[in-house]
């Protein structure tokens, strides 16, 4: 084997270029923003703008048009944790993304509903 086709090898195995600190600029944590992996995160409004977003910001947009955890993320955009938390952290600032209850509550539960499985549960 020559030395170019290994070269080629040992670039193709590498994985990415860029680390993970240089997507989040060198931050380490989300701005007082308190992010688990189980927090549910969903984009506040369809054509957010775009603007002076990195590209994995922008991914991160667009996974969050339904209802994501913040693992779900982490997976999908195959990036740690702690960067997803801190690209979260930047979208829930610009007022991007909504987290937890926000993230879910599409309207109050029907108090009609509510009290018919109240009484399913005491007649059990």
């Amino acid at each position: 084997m020559s030395d170019t086709q290994d070269d080629q090898w040992w670039d193709e195995a590498a994985g990415p270029v860029v680390r993970p600190f240089a997507v989040t600029g060198g931050r380490t944590r989300a701005a007082q923003i308190p992010l688990d992996v189980a927090t549910q995160v969903m984009a506040a409004h369809a054509l957010a703008d775009r603007i002076g977003l990195e590209p994995e910001h922008i991914a991160i947009l667009d996974l969050c048009r339904y209802p994501q955890s913040v693992a779900e993320l982490a997976a999908y955009v195959n990036l740690p944790l702690m960067v997803i938390k801190v690209l979260l952290g930047d979208l829930i600032e610009r007022g991007d993304v909504l987290i937890g209850s926000q993230a879910l509550a599409t309207e109050p539960p029907d108090r009609h509903v509510l009290q018919a499985v109240l009484d399913g549960i005491r007649a059990l």
